[in-house]
């Protein structure tokens, strides 16, 4: 009970705050990922709505913010373009289901097989993108644009350290819009990007066939945007517990994800996740426990049936200036260092998920990839088998296991001598094809006439040793 308390209540300034800043900050995202996916701007902003909502009540990491995002709205364009809004609401509720079992099966202990590098390269790759997100608001829009971009900077960056009771950004935000209505400047405003209809969500039922052919059509997209989904949402929990020094619990947060876009599917919204942008906002805000999540949902919802009217001429270049913050304070500046001086495997391995993500705008291949790429070079290194010789005895140091078990074999093709002892306590047995390396040495040697003695068996080994060869001892 003070654990919950604390979540909700030990933060309420800060909280109510920063949650209105990432409202703010989320209606051009939204809208924007509406346009990316092929729907309504309407479809993102409810969904936002939504899984903020949910999710503050059912996630697992409190002070994280969870919306619609561009990682799933890039795998759901393809499903949108060929069959239509109704499938994407029900993609987004089978979604929700695949989550919900990810999570009572403890899903989130696949994170402890994300290394640090593709944790470094997932960041840094997500804050080009942000950044990159941003530039079409920009580019080529004006020298006023780029004015007010870097007073919102300035703003950002400075009145921090003079005043912190109201959140920098939300300042950068009012001033700055009050400056563009009363000077009448033309800029680029979220109204540009889309109408917005000021009504609440309906409970609806997709309007889609209940059959197998529908769920041969949605399960491919459920599945993709499960993984997407919880990958993307369980690495920003990890960040957001680094940058508030906390712990959280990541298979509720599976599990909460999977409830928020199940219940989000039935009232109009894509399915969303965690959205690390927002989250850093919402943190660097002063937003810490669960009611800055749940204001950033409610007051989304307040800002478009109230304020409408208002929010549409809010100036793009404010909301560009809080984002480009966003990204600079993301992107791992240490990284480059990193590069110098962590092992070349894993420099290659942290640019390789940055290119990666980068370059397919997936977070999902990326990081898989990168994982991908971590095995392989940790198989590479821990593969090298050195062999010592003492008088007739060779001493093998090293794991022997698949990938090398070639050149323990290598090792013995050279030997002439009558009797020899294989010494394999500096070494030890994984996998049968260990076992099937050590048989076949002991064979080869023995055809040519010389007597082997296995030792130095640890007791793991030796068991699978026995078991494997079927043998009631060693050798």
């Amino acid at each position: 009970m003070q654990t919950l308390k604390e979540q909700w209540f030990g933060n309420i300034r800060g909280d109510i705050l920063s949650g209105i800043v990432v409202a703010l900050a989320l209606i051009p995202e939204a809208i924007a990922f509406s346009i990316i996916a092929g729907v309504d701007p309407m479809v993102g902003l409810y969904a936002s709505f939504c899984i903020a909502t949910i999710i503050a009540f059912v996630g697992g990491r409190p002070g994280m913010i969870s919306a619609a995002t561009g990682a799933m709205a890039l795998v759901m364009v393809n499903l949108v373009a060929d069959h239509g809004l109704n499938y994407l609401l029900a993609a987004t509720i089978l979604t929700g289901i695949i989550q919900i079992f990810m999570g009572v099966f403890g899903i989130a202990k696949l994170m402890r097989f994300i290394p640090n590098a593709v944790m470094i390269g997932f960041v840094n790759a997500l804050a080009i993108l942000i950044f990159m997100a941003q530039v079409p608001h920009f580019l080529g829009e004006g020298w006023l644009t780029y004015v007010f971009i870097g007073v919102t900077l300035l703003i950002v960056y400075t009145v921090p350290r003079f005043f912190k009771a109201i959140p920098a950004p939300l300042i950068a935000i009012v001033v700055l819009t009050a400056v563009a209505f009363m000077s009448g400047v033309e800029l680029k405003t979220i109204g540009d990007l889309g109408t917005i209809t000021q009504s609440l969500p309906s409970f609806f039922i997709p309007d889609v066939p209940f059959n197998l052919e529908t769920l041969s059509i949605i399960l491919p997209y459920s599945l993709a945007l499960a993984v997407v989904g919880l990958l993307e949402s369980l690495l920003t929990a990890q960040i957001v517990d680094d940058m508030t020094d906390t712990k959280s619990d990541k298979n509720r947060e599976a599990r909460g994800q999977g409830i928020a876009n199940f219940i989000n599917g039935f009232f109009g919204g894509m399915a969303g996740c965690a959205m690390i942008g927002q989250s850093v906002i919402n943190v660097k805000s002063g937003g810490r426990g669960r009611l800055s999540t749940l204001i950033a949902g409610v007051f989304l919802m307040f800002l478009i049936l109230v304020l409408g009217d208002l929010v549409v001429d809010i100036p793009m270049p404010v909301l560009v200036g809080i984002m480009v913050m966003v990204s600079i304070g993301t992107f791992d500046w240490g990284s480059f260092k990193y590069i110098v001086t962590a092992p070349r495997a894993d420099a290659i391995v942290m640019l390789a998920t940055v290119a990666i993500v980068v370059y397919t705008d997936n977070l999902a291949i990326g990081v898989v990839t990168g994982v991908i790429l971590s095995a392989l070079f940790f198989v590479a290194s821990i593969s090298k088998v050195k062999m010592k010789q003492h008088g007739t005895t060779y001493i093998i140091e090293g794991p022997l296991f698949f990938a090398s078990t070639q050149s323990f074999v290598q090792s013995f093709e050279q030997v002439l001598e009558k009797e020899v002892t294989i010494d394999l306590s500096s070494s030890h047995l994984w996998d049968e094809s260990a076992v099937g390396a050590v048989v076949k040495v002991v064979a080869k040697l023995e055809e040519q006439g010389t007597t082997v003695h296995v030792k130095g068996l640890n007791p793991a080994s030796e068991e699978l040793y026995n078991k494997l060869v079927g043998l009631t001892g060693g050798h």
